[in-house]
């Protein structure tokens, strides 16, 4: 049976337990205000640097995520790049073999170049129309708007809403 300060060995409870007196304060233990006030100072300065290099800190890590991301961005490019001439040699060894194709079922050559060309005009005229279809939606035509009605960003040209 485990005891408690309250129990005595038979298990009856004595009262609360029986600690020594904490010594009263006295007044001049209390600091004054001025030491409250240094203290006061002393911890502002202390919260003030901590934020400072809290500041620091985040200053750094974002100038090392942004080299980051700029090195990565440039080896994206390279690799587009890359892409791209591989995929134009790759369209066209396939016009090529398009041409071929057709002449060996018994077209013309310039008949199946036309063909070859037209194939490649339809699919360069889709890339243009989506280009621009995505340019339009990079306008920020709503931020203009917004803008607009707080009065700022309007051209001298430009009417707008007049509400």
């Amino acid at each position: 049976m485990s005891r408690t300060p309250e129990q005595t060995p038979a298990g009856e409870n004595a009262g609360p337990a029986q600690e020594t007196p904490a010594p009263e304060s006295s007044a001049s233990e209390s600091p004054s205000l001025e030491d409250s006030l240094r203290q006061f100072g002393q911890a502002g300065r202390e919260g003030l640097s901590a934020a400072v290099d809290a500041g620091r800190a985040l200053r750094n890590l974002i100038a090392a995520d942004i080299a980051l991301a700029r090195a990565a961005l440039v080896r994206a490019l390279v690799w587009l790049v890359v892409a791209a001439v591989f995929g134009a040699s790759a369209w066209l060894l396939l016009m090529a073999w398009l041409v071929a194709v057709l002449n060996g079922f018994g077209l013309s050559w310039p008949l199946a170049l036309a063909i070859a060309t037209a194939l490649s005009g339809a699919v360069a005229a889709l890339g243009a129309w989506k280009m621009l279809r995505y340019f339009g939606d990079a306008n920020l035509e709503t931020s203009r708007r917004q803008l607009a009605r707080f009065g700022l960003g309007r051209d001298d040209g430009d009417d707008g809403d007049s509400e």
